[in-house]
């Protein structure tokens, strides 16, 4: 595992690198700047001289209260926040290269508010691009997913005023089924659609299943069109490129444009920490021109934002670095096999992709009243579901799966009875 940016510094190397760059932010108590409508935290809310302040960089981060309006990667930003937005640039160049196999520099990207923003950005920008340089209509623009994939891509069709169109997936594999994919192009060519932004995943919110890019590339270049794809790796996007490193659902393919991955998941930092990275030349399709008052002008969906989250992110990694963050995965992975081999012993019907930490079972073998005590989630809260999924996060301990498997065996034997 080679890595040109990922390592791992010590607590006092981070403290020392994030001091370094509130100081390039600025002061409010040294310079008093009349024109921008912010400052660091109002201290007669949030005490700032408490001492454990003195240890804590990202409680001290929150404190000054950075705003990282904008798109740091390119052009121009606030000056007056310079210093952690250099740690953000840090974390979507290690992003890019070290973790989606993206050439150096050759990316944009920044801290969203998470992987609905950045499946919506994508969006967005491709909508844009195929206006602009193919002086598309928008009603020849569509989405496509499969059924799998999050809400997040329909939420995006509602506010782009886009059409959508999803592909069925086999039942037992969750693999998009080619004919039923095939269809849908078809169907949405001839209600007029000549361009696709394609949302394939890189693990499904429900399943933890994995779609193959090229499968939507191959079938749209069959049918003659043009199209754009976005990886939605809001779940997988910490966990995929590591369990199974030989992937090609990155920068390395070609067919690849951009990706979302979420921080306040598998990262576990503070929600509302999503990561949107997308190759050179696409993002100043979504340049909003009417920000003049805006330094470089903004190109987010956001607009404003808290800089305190990339500082998290940029904190994480570091923290771990790849070797850490490698063991992390591999305990999970583990626990996760543990539970698919005590479920095989009983002949319990799930799903799970065997590099992922995500195990659904089918609803038949799961009584609601086991699910509610453990938490466990269903692919609907409207409807009679189908499945009730596990998602093998670090607080769930062998221990625990050990009592939820004889409560199950138990709730189990009684109906064969």
């Amino acid at each position: 595992m080679e890595n040109k940016y990922w390592k791992k510094l010590s607590h006092k190397e981070q403290d020392t690198r994030i001091t370094a760059a509130l100081k390039i932010n600025i002061d409010y108590q040294e310079k008093l700047p009349l024109g921008i409508p912010v400052s660091k935290l109002d201290p007669n809310v949030f005490y700032e001289q408490a001492s454990f302040l003195n240890e804590a960089p990202l409680l001290r981060t929150y404190v000054q209260n950075p705003n990282h309006i904008g798109c740091h990667t390119l052009g121009n930003s606030e000056p007056f926040f310079n210093g952690t937005q250099e740690l953000e640039r840090e974390v979507i160049e290690l992003l890019s290269v070290d973790l989606l196999k993206a050439d150096d520099l050759s990316c944009d990207g920044y801290i969203a508010a998470g992987g609905t923003e950045a499946n919506i950005q994508a969006a967005w920008i491709y909508r844009n691009y195929f206006i602009e340089q193919f002086s598309a209509g928008i009603e020849e623009i569509a989405l496509l997913s499969s059924e799998d994939t999050h809400y997040s891509v329909t939420k995006a069709a509602n506010l782009l005023n886009l059409r959508s169109y999803s592909a069925d997936v086999n039942d037992e594999t969750r693999t998009i089924i080619e004919e039923s994919l095939d269809a849908e192009i078809k169907k949405a060519m001839k209600a007029g659609i000549k361009y696709f932004i394609v949302f394939s995943n890189m693990a499904t919110t429900m399943f933890g299943s994995v779609d193959d890019p090229d499968v939507y590339a191959a079938c749209l270049s069959k049918n003659e069109v043009a199209f754009k794809i976005h990886i939605d790796g809001a779940f997988g996007g910490f966990i995929y490129p590591v369990s199974c490193p030989d992937n090609t659902i990155n920068f390395s393919n070609p067919n690849v444009s951009s990706i979302t991955l979420d921080a306040h998941k598998m990262l576990q930092a503070p929600y509302g920490t999503g990561i949107f990275i997308v190759r050179k030349g696409l993002m100043h399709y979504v340049l909003t021109k009417e920000a003049r008052y805006v330094s470089g002008m903004d190109i987010t969906l956001s607009g404003s934002r808290s800089g305190t989250n990339a500082v998290a992110v940029w904190m994480i990694l570091f923290t771990y670095g790849p070797y850490g963050w490698y063991e992390k995965i591999s305990k999970l992975l583990y626990r996760t096999k543990w539970l698919c081999k005590q479920l095989d012993a009983e002949n319990i019907n799930y799903y799970r992709h065997p590099d992922l930490n995500i195990v659904a079972i089918r609803a038949k073998h799961i009584p609601h009243v086991l699910a509610e005590k453990y938490g466990m989630v269903p692919d609907s809260h409207t409807e009679n579901p189908e499945w009730y999924k596990i998602v093998l996060m670090d607080h769930v301990e062998v221990d625990y799966l050990m009592e939820f498997m004889e409560e199950l065996k138990a709730a189990n034997q009684r109906v064969d009875i």
